[in-house]
């Protein structure tokens, strides 16, 4: 597994300073804590979970490769996170100039491309990396499986256990809790109960008893990679009104995946579902809740909407996620070879159904 990562990660660099040169740039830093796990192979510098940037950075020079962070963080990032490939440069957490300096000096003065750029300083990455980030190699790929895994695993364990008396709170905590047994971070655990479920598309949880049905979202982040689920769970059978609503979530969902085929624009996509929610009957349910887009190192890398020309590609990662007022579908799928698409967090324990020959969740009855 060593020797893999660092061929990723040499592959990465070479990507890197591809873009050094087409920019006639000296110097690449990367703070995000997507951007840091991009190059890293899925190495963390996040500490305090809800940041964008993290406790070290990513320097890359057409020479060299560091990692640079400060005393406090050091020497357990070099002796639990980083690959062999880079270089690590220590500063005093006293001192941020002393990093300023070392980068100008690492990049003799030139110009330096960030994802997060210092105003009138530095300049933002060419779209053209951008592209690379968001399109997987086979090792990346093999850890999106097994977050994708452990976090639909950790969906199911939960909502089979929970019951009806149960706040959301408590639903929410025990999703967090079932991520984190996994080594997932729970970067985003949504729960709605009876009453507020068809309220609400971005249901945070409340101390609410959740009642005769809930449901909850995940956006699982392991190794820099979001793994985004949404699944229900109905105590006693669900009443064929929603049993309907669900169905038509289920169709409409089905002319996204259709759709999700290398060169396919993703505003394309957006079209057809605005037209899937009219022939349903719910003509507006298009504006109500964005639609999903692609995923990988950020919850949603693009979402899609009408002017999104942003193009799909094999080895891309998506996650749509449709909805109507009290139900919602969402899984996370990579386009593969001739646009078929693997389903990174299917659960065969799981009760669904097949639509257009995918099997797609349904809520959980429990009786």
């Amino acid at each position: 597994m060593g020797s893999e990562l660092s061929s990723e990660v040499s592959s990465k660099l070479g990507l890197i300073r591809q873009a050094l040169t087409e920019a006639g740039a000296q110097g690449v830093r990367l703070r995000g804590t997507d951007w840091f796990a991009w190059a890293t192979a899925g190495a963390s510098n996040t500490v305090l979970l809800t940041a964008e940037t993290g406790v070290a950075e990513v320097l890359v020079t057409l020479e060299d490769a560091w990692v640079l962070t400060d005393e406090i963080e050091a020497q357990r990032l070099k002796d639990e996170e980083l690959p062999a490939n880079f270089q690590v440069q220590v500063s005093s957490w006293t001192d941020a100039a002393s990093r300023e300096s070392f980068v100008q000096s690492a990049a003799n003065g030139g110009k330096i491309l960030s994802d997060r750029p210092i105003p009138h300083v530095e300049k933002r990455l060419p779209p053209s990396l951008q592209a690379h980030k968001r399109v997987m190699m086979s090792s990346e790929l093999e850890r999106y499986r097994q977050v994708g895994r452990k976090a639909s695993e950790a969906m199911t364990e939960v909502l089979s256990a929970a019951k009806p008396t149960w706040t959301e709170y408590q639903l929410a905590g025990a999703g967090a809790e079932a991520l984190w047994a996994r080594g997932l971070h729970p970067a985003l655990t949504l729960v709605a109960g009876e009453r507020r479920l068809p309220l609400y598309r971005h249901a945070t949880a409340t101390s609410e008893e959740i009642g005769r049905e809930a449901m909850m979202v995940f956006c699982a982040r392991g190794y820099g990679l979001y793994a985004n689920l949404t699944r229900f769970v109905s105590f006693g059978s669900l009443p064929p009104e929603k049993s309907d609503l669900h169905r038509h979530i289920r169709e409409i969902e089905a002319e996204s995946l259709n759709l999700c085929n290398p060169e396919t624009e993703l505003n394309t996509v957006y079209q057809a579902l605005a037209q899937a929610y009219q022939q349903h009957g719910y003509p507006n349910a298009i504006r109500e809740h964005h639609q999903g887009g692609t995923t990988g190192y950020l919850a949603r890398e693009v979402v899609a909407n009408p002017d999104t020309s942003d193009v799909l590609r094999e080895n891309m990662a998506v996650a749509w996620n449709p909805s109507l007022s009290g139900a919602k579908i969402e899984d996370t799928f990579v386009i593969l070879q001739d646009g078929k698409l693997e389903n990174l967090t299917f659960d065969a324990n799981w009760p669904s159904v097949e639509v257009e020959k995918r099997l797609r969740p349904v809520p959980l009855e429990i009786t």
